[in-house]
């Protein structure tokens, strides 16, 4: 049977208290609207429609790259209006569709087929979870664990509200049946909006059963404010530090690393405290990165050491068994198999050769207040210490450079290159200089 999904993303946010849609703040690196999608790709659905909010163009754009459909809810008329809106794109859909929300950053893949699961046995599907907040709607049911009525806290009674079992507001149902039962929808109640949580009845009264599939509450946490954002925030680093620990992944002090919804860790690397990985970072089997490193949009590859307090930015790639080391920053540059980096340099759109040393101090002065330029560093190379290395500039295998210089033209093979000045001595001006001032300061007290 083909699935379809329709995120609910159209509501204002006003908690966050933030210009950016509540939606597009991230969790792990990711706009919360990209966990729901990825959950959803991931229990095969093939078709996607995000409902936004008039002139969410953010959101729209976001949906729309990461191949959703997208509708217009005009009016917040509740969430059985906002799921009708998928209409005019799902009308005519055959097979399932599963209604969620876009601020369920938490929300896994198997929720997802769970219900789907559940929808094509008994026609429909609920998720509940268990909580004795009052903030959520009870779930009552019948024998054999099938829906009876969703009871919003505030109209139970005293007996319902003690029931502890929760609605999540996520609901599959055959798509065509959907549609149908979201025109038929009431807004009689003191909202006058039309409710998401009404269509199990409509549903039941032709005979169609709904089933209530229970999940753990943390996956079904809503963010709608700044404390719920930082709240989603650890629970996911919790899940992706507990996957990359069960990998082979080693960790000495797991909750102070942070990682990615997309970072790749292989088994036996080694991470130190604190360490940060933004999204877009590969870091192959053997690679070991130090306490306090940053790392973003690059590549390590085996037996590479990285830190401590080294930042790799976009575009970097660390070669097996190369070193960065200590203060380093290193920029859309390959540093090739063996090469070392191990002190107070800058590395930015470069390549570095197998097996040369870059000794502290030394840039790559890549930017001339217009253009990037290129940085090309021969294998077996040695660069001095506080060596500048102006670009665009080719330096061939096997180089010396002294320390201290400053280099802008092409080096041949095997060469030494200095540009430093002839250090000159002047014999006896040291002593001088201060009989000098210590007379003029002695001077002045008198």
């Amino acid at each position: 049977m083909a699935r379809a999904a329709v995120i609910l993303a159209a509501g204002q946010g006003t908690r966050m208290k933030s210009l950016k849609a509540k939606v597009m703040h991230t969790v792990a690196g990711l706009p919360i609207l990209g966990h729901v999608i990825a959950a959803a790709r991931g229990a095969g659905v093939e078709r996607i429609v995000v409902v936004v909010a008039p002139g969410a163009v953010e959101v729209e754009g976001f949906a729309l790259r990461h191949g959703a459909e997208t509708v217009v809810q005009d009016k917040q008329l509740g969430t059985g209006h906002a799921a009708g809106c998928a209409r005019s794109v799902l009308g005519d859909f055959d097979g399932t569709v599963i209604v969620t929300y876009g601020d369920h950053p938490l929300v896994t893949s198997h929720t997802f087929e769970a219900s789907f699961a559940a929808q094509a046995l008994v026609g429909m599907a609920i998720v509940a979870f268990h909580s004795k907040s009052t903030a959520y709607g009870r779930v009552i049911t019948r024998e054999g664990g099938l829906l009876d009525r969703i009871v919003e806290y505030r109209d139970a009674n005293d007996g319902e509200r003690k029931i502890e079992l929760c609605n999540a507001g996520i609901l599959a149902a055959d798509a065509r049946k959907f549609f149908r039962w979201a025109g038929e929808l009431k807004n009689s109640n003191s909202q006058k909006e039309y409710y998401l949580t009404d269509i199990p009845s409509i549903a039941d009264s032709e005979g169609i059963n709904c089933a209530v599939v229970t999940v753990d509450e943390a996956e079904t946490m809503g963010v709608n404010s700044r404390a719920e954002l930082a709240t989603a925030e650890a629970a996911m680093q919790a899940r992706l530090r507990q996957r990359a620990l069960a990998a082979g992944v080693g960790m000495l002090a797991p909750e102070t690393v942070f990682l990615s919804h997309d970072t790749v860790l292989e088994a036996d690397v080694q991470i130190g405290p604190y360490v940060v990985f933004a999204p877009g970072v590969v870091v192959r089997s053997g690679a070991e990165i130090k306490a306090f490193s940053h790392l973003e949009g690059a590549t390590v590859e085996r037996g590479a050491l990285v830190g401590p307090y080294a930042r790799l930015r976009p575009g970097a790639t660390i070669g097996e068994d190369a070193h960065i080391g200590n203060f380093v920053e290193v920029k859309n540059a390959n540093v090739e198999k063996g090469a070392k980096a191990n002190h107070l340099t800058y590395l930015g759109d470069a390549r570095v050769g197998a097996g040369a040393n870059i000794g502290a101090g030394t840039i790559t002065c890549n930017y001339d207040g217009f253009d990037k330029h290129h940085t090309d560093i021969g294998a077996g190379a040695f660069i001095g210490s506080n060596a500048a290395l102006v670009a665009p500039v080719k330096i061939a295998d096997g180089v010396y450079v002294g320390a201290g210089s400053v280099i802008t033209k092409e080096i041949s093979k095997d060469s030494l290159a200095v540009t430093r000045a002839e250090q000159k001595e002047i014999s006896g001006w040291a002593e001088k200089f201060r009989s000098r001032k210590r007379a003029e300061k002695a001077a002045k007290k008198k």
